[in-house]
Formats: structure tokens, sequence, C-alpha cells
């Protein structure tokens, strides 16, 4: 019996700051099987001859010692008892310690703890039948050479095993019950009883007839093939009867904890709460995300306005700043020609281009945010041009606009209004930057726009007419199913990429346009401004109409028109419209 142990991997440590584990030069012990020599009983020389065979049947790895003992007769008619004797030599193996049961506990198992070793159980071999006495002979030649392994041709000893049988059982530890409120499973008084395998042994067997009628039943020849050993092959051992591993039973049960129980089932063994559905989000952020946003950067912007109107009246108040506010008041004279007033059809054209504006973004931005469209308009000539209805509602649109537009320009020039708008003097740009700062600093300049509107004004009016708009208009067209594809050379110098990155730019400007537009309408005089746009009704002096309430209820009749038709722009009312220049479908 030997007993040789490895070097264990050393891991983390137990306690914070402390030494890996296990310590260092720990081993684990491995169990090697002994070999006891085999006590061979000579038999008389006209008794039968040994048989030997390697036991079917049964694993290597065990560790066993036989001893066999034949007594002849001389009439031969006896058949010898043979009975094989099994040993266990397998050293109990040291256990490895891990965590501890309790905390602050020692590791467990216990320091010298080692795992139960099986007991030796005596196997008898069935005795060899009567028929095969005369026939083993030359059977031991076959079977003597799988009796012996390679190596114990060279000289080694011989080692005779056979299977340990196993012994008294292991406790084994309870766990959790199997039933709510039942006892610890296993039951109380569970062991296991271990199963030790024994390596391939030269151990005989009992021959069966018919296998020993297949070889050469002559006595004659017998003795003359028994006497010489095959030559590639190792002699066959003294006569050994193999005996086949029986596995034991393991029982069921298992030994119960060793300490005090301290995990029990809790809420969430049984309770499984319900998950929450994430949030809508708008966009990218979720409502409450958008009003924490809004409130943030509303009083972000507040807070940036009240810097700004503090240092521009700081700067003002300096003499050089005040020389420029008197030499550039804001505004400048128009040419003699100048028509004063606003004509009716510039209010008509001021309110629909107000309500064409607000639909054309309303439906820029579903179509731009629209993934899958629900509804389709095809026209009758052209069946491969199909396209949304959100995009054909913005694209007529887009033709009714630019329809006013052209009108409006048209009339510009032909009354005169033009000078109102487009600059006519290089006098514009310091008058505008004097208007500016006026703005920013709450002191506004006093200028009645029956007559003529201030230098910035007149910048911003100039610039969305002849400007913003034959862009935006331009860009629309490029993406439009109408813009021509074969063109090749056309194609190439306004590629339509770059008509998308300016179109949405475009449609912002109009937007801080409107919005920055109408909060100065409101705050220099609301009424007076709106009797100016919508009912075309002012003065020279600027006073006269101050408090003349026809402007305001035309603009609030005009908002209930544009509410009105934001929400009539539906699938339901825009479909028999589209069905008059086309054919509308689902798909």
């Amino acid at each position: 019996m030997a007993t040789s142990g490895r070097r264990l991997r050393r891991g983390l440590p137990r306690v914070p700051g402390g030494d890996p584990w296990p310590p260092d030069g720990e081993v684990a012990a491995d169990a090697t099987a002994g070999v006891s020599p085999a006590a061979v009983a000579d038999a008389s020389p006209s008794s039968n001859s040994s048989v030997g065979g390697e036991a079917p049947g049964v694993p290597a790895g065990s560790s066993a010692a036989a001893s066999t003992s034949a007594a002849s007769t001389a009439s031969g008619d006896e058949v010898p008892e043979v009975t094989a004797t099994v040993s266990s030599a397998a050293e109990a193996a040291a256990l490895r310690r891990g965590l501890p049961r309790e905390p602050g506990g020692e590791p467990w198992p216990p320091a010298g703890a080692r795992r139960p070793a099986a007991e030796p159980a005596p196997v008898t071999a069935a005795s060899v039948p009567p028929a095969a006495a005369t026939t083993t002979a030359s059977v031991s030649d076959v079977a003597g050479a799988r009796s012996v392994a390679p190596g114990d041709a060279e000289g080694q000893p011989h080692r005779v095993t056979t299977v340990a049988s196993s012994g008294d059982g292991t406790p084994v530890r309870r766990g959790l019950p199997r039933t709510a409120g039942g006892d610890p499973w296993p039951p109380a008084g569970t062991t296991v009883r271990p199963v030790a395998t024994a390596e391939p042994a030269a151990v005989g067997a009992s021959v069966p007839g018919a296998a020993l009628e297949a070889a050469h039943t002559s006595s004659d020849e017998g003795p003359s093939r028994g006497s010489e050993p095959p030559r590639d092959e190792p002699e066959a051992v003294p006569s050994t009867v193999a005996a086949r591993s029986v596995p034991a039973a393991v029982a069921t049960d298992r030994a119960p904890l060793t300490v005090p129980r301290t995990v029990w089932p809790g809420r969430a063994a049984y309770h499984r709460p319900p998950t929450r559905p994430a949030p809508a989000r708008f966009g990218p952020f979720t409502r409450l995300q958008w009003v924490g946003a809004v409130l943030v950067g509303g009083i972000a912007l507040l807070y940036a306005a009240a810097l700004a109107v503090t240092f521009v009246r700081a700067l003002l108040s300096l003499p050089g700043l005040q020389d420029f506010l008197a030499a550039f008041p804001g505004e400048y004279h128009l040419p003699e020609s100048a028509p004063v007033g606003i004509p009716a059809w510039l209010g008509w054209q001021h309110f629909f281009n107000v309500f064409l504006m607000v639909l054309i973004i309303r439906s820029g931005l579903q179509v731009r945010t629209e993934k899958r469209p629900n509804v389709f308009w095809t026209p009758r000539r052209n069946r491969k041009g199909k396209i949304s209805l959100a995009l054909w509602f913005h694209q007529a649109l887009d033709i009714l606009w630019l329809v006013n537009g052209v009108v409006f320009v048209v009339l510009l020039f032909v009354t005169g209004h033009w000078m109102r708008i487009v600059p006519t003097s290089w006098e514009v740009f310091p008058n505008a930057l004097s208007a500016a700062l006026q703005y920013v600093s709450l002191d506004w300049p006093t200028e009645n726009g029956w007559v003529n509107y201030n230098a910035l004004q007149q910048l911003a009016y100039f610039s969305t007419v002849f400007l913003a708009a034959p862009l935006a208009a331009i860009t629309g067209y490029r993406m439009s199913g109408m813009w021509p594809k074969k063109v090749a050379r056309l194609n190439a110098a306004f590629p339509v990429e770059w008509a998308r990155r300016l179109h949405f730019p475009v449609m912002l400007y109009f937007v801080v346009f409107i919005f920055i537009h109408v909060a100065l309408v409101l705050a220099t005089g609301a009424l007076r401004n709106l009797n100016h746009m919508y009912a075309a009704q002012g003065s020279v002096d600027g006073v006269a109409y101050a408090d003349n309430w026809t402007g305001f209820w035309m603009f609030f009749a005009s908002l209930v028109v544009i509410a009105g038709a934001w929400i009539a722009a539906r699938p339901l009312v825009l479909a028999p419209i589209a069905k008059l220049f086309g054919t509308v479908s689902s798909r």
C-alpha cells in the first residue's frame, strides 16, 4: 500500500487582507492500492492444469489480493474448489477544507477528517464444471494471454485485484425540505455506501462447458499444446478464478445538518412583483423629463436674458454709445415715393401666409418622423410615383404657399410697397445695430409700422421674403418627385443630399422668425399692430387706433381657423380631397 499526494492550487484569501487559501504546502492525499501476494496451492501432477483468465467486467483501479488453493485427486473426477478473498488496502484521503458553516466558525470539514474507505468482502468463484476437467490445459494458453498486462511480461510483479465491497455508509448532509413546512431532505439516518473499483486482475473464471467444447478436446493434444506458452504473449499466472464486481446499492437517506439552520424562505421565494411598464417617450425624453428640461431650459434662458439686459444697459450708459444712438435712432427715411399705410390685400396675404406656414410646418414634421405610412397617394398619370398621404399634403400646401408668395411679390412691386421691406440705403446696417441694442436693453425704439419699419424689421422681412422663402422652395422642389431625375448634370450640380441638409434648418429659421415676430407684435402695442396687419387701420401719429379691438378679434378668428385646420389635417379628411387628384390606397 502506497500513498502519494499532489500539491493544492492556492486561491483567494478567506478574510480581507489574509493569505491565499489553502495555506502553502498542503497536498491532497490519493489512495493507492497495495497488492498482497497470491498464495497458490500446488496441485498434483495428475490433476488439472491451471486455468488463467482475466475477469470480465472488472474495472481498473481497485486494489485486491487473491489466494487460491486446489486439491486434485488421482482419479481426476473431483473438481477443486477455489475461493478468492478480497481485501481493501486503500487508505482514506484527507478531505479539502472549505468555507465555515456559520459566521466566524472554523473551515468545514474539521481538520483531519478523511474520506472513509470501503471494507473488503470475500468473493467466491463458481466451481469448474466436471466436463471441463479434461480440457483446461488447452484453454489455459488462450486465457493466459489476457490475464497478464503488457507491463507484467517484462518481469514486473503480477497484481491480482478484485472489487472491494462497500461497508458501512457515510452519513449524508440534510438540505431544504421538498415541501413547504416539511422535514429536511433526505430523512435522518440516510447514508451513502461507497463503491470501490478493481483493476484488471489475472483472476480465474469458471469456464462454461460450451466454451470448453469449442477448444481442442483431445487429451493427448491438450498437454502438448498447453506445455508450450505463446511466443508473443507472457505466460499465464497460476490458476485463479475471476470474480465479477457487483456495484453496491446507494442509500437515499442523508444525514441531518451539523449546524443550526440560518436560511429561511422569504417573500421572494413565492412572490414575484409585477414589472412596471416603461414610461412612454416623446422623442428622446419621457413626459416628466420634458417637463424638467423645459423648466431648466426656461430658467437658464431667463438668467441669460437678465445678464444680457444688464450688460447692454451698462454699455449704453457710456457717452460714446449715447452719441451713436442719437446719430442712428434705429430707422432711416424712405424714398419720397414710398406709399404710406398697409392696404387690405396685404392683410389678407399675411393671413394666408400664416395659415399655410403653420400647416406646412406640421405636415413637414409628420413626414420627417413618419416611419411606416398607413395611407398612400398615387397620381393618375404616373403609377410609379406613389407617395404617402402626408407627403402629398405637404407638397400640396407648398404649391399653394408658392402661389400665394408669387402673388404677394407681384403686388409688392406693382404698388411700390417693396420699398418698405427692401433696404434702399446703407444706413440700414448701423440703424439695425442701434435697434438691436435698444431691444436688448428693453428700451424699445419708437416706431410706427403704418409709416415705416425700423431697420432691424426691414432686414428681417427682406431676408424672409427674398432669401429664406426661395431657399425653402428650391430645396423642397429638389426632394420632390417633380424634379427631373434624368438630367445627370443638374443632379450632379445640386445633389439631393444638399437639399435635405438645408431644408430642415430653413424650417427652423421660419419657426424662430414667427416666434420672435409674434412676441414683438404683442409686446410693442398689440392692439395698434393687430389693427395694422389684420384690419388695415392706422394713422400717421400712431395713436389713433391704439385702443381699437377690431384687429384683435380678427386675429383671434384667424387663430381659430388655423387650429381647426391643424386638427382636421387627418387621413379621414384628407383622403377625399386627395382622391380628386389621384388614387388613395392603404398600400
